[in-house]
């Protein structure tokens, strides 16, 4: 057991404290001896819990081998659907000893699970909800939501932890309001609050958030709620049902339902026609059982079963974005609870940033969900109601902006099928389909238990033991601690950055990726080459994500790093050499090559915000007299053969004579920023347009304008908005 460390854990009706980093294992065999009492069942959960050390210890089987099992083996269940509610139900299925296959169309947590406002919360604002209208099924959900926030914290604690959440405070009638509210909400966690809610003085609350509007503030409270990285959070819950025996495949598209005819005539669903992405081969699996748990897509799925099927999914989508570190302290979220048109907008540090959202409007489903200018500027202007006059919220410090579709539901069982679905429903049809579809992160595992429990009544399946995911630690959990961030520093060479990155992404997994880093060249740091040099990304996780199922290079930009969901421009950038990677590990051809950057560029265009980029031209030009006379002034200077226009010569010349080194890839760059006709020409009316865009905050970070020590100097400075979006 060296290298170890001994994990302590009481249990609750026992007093059983186990010893050892296989805690989770033993969880698993206490639970099973405790609801089931069989001897022989006793003796094989030991058996099985034994592999499942050696599994959880062993290299993930490869994509190919993957797909080979899916189409030679009959499954007890079959997952189609790879985000959080899938994963959940496959590690829930393969723990409980049935043999489980996932499928999903695009990469695991491609959809609304990796876009969500990364929080693991109860629903504060459900609770007011339940008090307020009495509502007891409001209430049982708040109080699941709270049981299972403190069992995702504790079973992949490098990836989620406890974040304070601040409510400003403005009119001194609101202090009891609130305050009655979070205790409430604190007094339904009980034993499972993860630490006290709080009021604050006006003073304190300015101290620990500077940035907030300081007019009419009276104080503030807070409370705590729980955050994570929900795209690797997705993949973990997968990667630990794929090392316990779980086949789970990406990029695996379901094309149709297959049915069988039973001994009694009756048409069931005996498994489902597939086809592999990658390779374009087409095949069938065989299970006993399908679940659907397709979020946005689940009325399609079920369409599959029944045509003219009654829709039970309305989706919506919330739109977030990404703003500097700068716009929040590091450590407190805050919560808009009175949002111009009665949203609630969160405002929360994430990965070293600040997001903010979410909107929340009717749409249609789409593979490609996109944001909108309008949904962007939406959330700026509301986060420009509670931050004080010093922080000018700009539209170019927007480094990243995505859209998320919620899959809401109503309940087909009730009479009353207009009413959205609080929780989550289970549907099961007559031909044995199994629909999970509602709920919300937070609930996943639960939502997931429910799931089997109906399969195992409705299939007549044979599972080992019950339910054992409750404390099952996940993949990368066992071995972590908060510490061991420097042990990699230590014995690896690696930056202090770069080793926490690691350690809070990948676990006790970590050190196999600084295994595969390669050396520097440097007296420091010794190993680890970045991916791009602002973000703690190293070269070597592109290998190791191809080792997790990676197939694309979208696969690497927003799920397997998060580069596309924090800053658009530095994950272009970092795209050509993602491929290059990619194209050397798994033999892409140009043309292969060719076609993934094609499609990647497409996805931070349309996906990630980047074709939403404010452009000075759509900005109206409104300066002083005095101001247009100097803009003027500046521009006739660069203008020196008083043409009516500036071009890359008359930028060459203006550093030459100001003895300023500037690159000639550089000189052209400064001319594209300011070229909004595209013809290497910029003429007065542009330049002007320009210096009014810089002024407003539409856009920033223009290289010319300051390079010309023209643009508008801020009190507090861009760090990198790379022009903003």
């Amino acid at each position: 057991m060296s290298g170890r460390s001994a994990v302590w854990r009481k249990l609750p009706s026992k007093r059983l404290v186990l010893v050892g980093s296989s805690i989770a294992v033993a969880v698993t065999l206490y639970k099973a001896k405790q609801k089931l009492g069989n001897e022989k069942v006793k003796v094989h959960a030991a058996t099985s819990l034994l592999d499942q050390k050696e599994a959880l210890n062993s290299p993930l089987i490869p994509r190919a081998e993957q797909l080979s099992n899916l189409e030679k083996t009959t499954y007890d269940i079959l997952v189609i659907g790879g985000g959080a509610s899938g994963a959940g139900v496959a590690l829930d299925a393969q723990t409980r000893g049935l043999k489980t296959a996932l499928v999903e169309k695009f990469d695991f947590s491609s959809g609304t699970s990796s876009r969500s406002t990364k929080l693991i919360h109860g629903g504060v604002r459900y609770l007011q909800k339940a008090i307020l209208g009495l509502d007891l099924e409001q209430y049982r959900m708040v109080k699941e939501a709270l049981s299972e926030r403190a069992n995702l914290l504790e079973i992949a604690p490098y990836l989620s932890y406890p974040l304070p959440i601040m409510l400003p405070v403005y009119r001194w009638w609101q202090v009891p309001y609130f305050w009655a509210g979070i205790k409430a909400y604190d007094l339904v966690a009980g034993g499972q609050t993860l630490k006290s809610s709080y009021f604050l003085s006006k003073t304190k609350t300015l101290e620990l958030f500077p940035m907030l509007k300081k007019e009419r503030m009276v104080g503030s409270l807070v409370y705590y709620d729980g955050q994570h990285n929900d795209a690797r959070m997705n993949l973990v819950i997968a990667l630990t049902a794929a090392r316990l025996g779980a086949t789970i495949t990406n990029h695996t598209e379901v094309l149709e339902l297959i049915k069988s005819t039973d001994e009694n005539g009756k048409s069931t669903i005996s498994g489902a026609k597939v086809k592999d992405r990658m390779t374009g081969k087409e095949f069938e699996v065989k299970a006993k059982c399908v679940i659907n748990c397709t979020g946005p897509y689940t009325d399609s799925v079920r369409g599959m079963d029944q045509k003219n099927i009654k829709k039970i999914c309305q989706p919506s989508s919330g739109v977030h974005i990404v703003l500097p570190d700068y716009y929040s302290p590091d450590q407190m979220g805050l919560l808009d609870p009175s949002t111009s048109d009665g949203r609630v907008i969160f405002f929360l540090p994430w990965q070293k940033h600040t997001m903010a959202g979410t909107t929340d409007n009717l749409c249609s489903v789409t593979d490609n969900p996109a944001p909108t200018e309008k949904e962007v500027e939406f959330i700026l202007n509301e986060i420009k109601n509670y931050l004080n006059a010093d922080v000018e919220v700009r539209r170019g410090d927007v480094l990243s902006a995505w859209s998320g579709i919620r899959p809401l539901v109503s309940d087909p069982n009730k009479a009353d099928t207009q009413s959205l679905a609080r929780n989550h429903i289970i549907e099961v049809s007559p031909s044995q389909l199994i629909t999970l579809a509602g709920g919300k992160w937070t609930t996943y595992r639960h939502m997931a238990e429910e799931a089997v429990d109906k399969a195992v009544q409705v299939c007549n399946l044979n599972p080992a033991s019950q339910c054992v995911t409750k404390g099952l630690l996940l993949d990368g959990s066992h071995n972590w601690t908060p510490t061991m961030f420097i042990r990699l520093v230590q014995d690896f060479g690696l930056e202090n950055e770069v080793a926490q990155h690691l350690a809070n992404t990948y676990g006790d997994r970590a050190f196999k990726v600084a295994k595969m880093a390669k050396i520097t060249g440097k007296r420091w740091p010794v190993v680890g080459q970045r991916l791009q040099e602002e973000f703690p990304y190293l070269e070597a996780e592109i290998l190791y994500g191809i080792r997790e199922y990676a197939c694309t290079a979208v696969d690497m930009l927003a799920r397997r790093t998060r580069l596309a969901f924090l800053n658009v421009h530095a994950a272009e950038e970092a795209l050509p050499r993602i491929i290059e990677i990619m194209a050397k590990e798994l033999d892409w051809s140009k043309a292969k090559q060719k076609e993934e950057m094609d499609s990647a560029l497409l996805f931070l265009k349309n996906e990630m915000g980047l074709a939403l980029k404010a452009e000075a031209k759509n900005v109206p030009i409104n300066f002083t007299k005095e101001e247009i006379n100097e803009y003027v002034k500046r521009f006739h200077k660069l203008d020196t053969d008083k043409k009516g226009y500036i071009t890359v010569n008359d930028l060459r010349r203006y550093f030459k004579n100001q003895r300023d080194h500037v690159s000639e890839e550089m000189l052209h760059e400064m001319l594209r920023d300011v070229d909004l006709h595209h013809n290497g020409e910029v003429e007065l009316g542009e330049f002007l347009q320009l210096l009014s865009a810089v002024k407003t905050g539409a856009i920033s970070n223009v290289r010319l304008a300051h390079a010309l020590d023209i643009e508008k100097r801020k009190a507090i400075p861009v760090d990198r908005s790379g022009g903003g979006l």
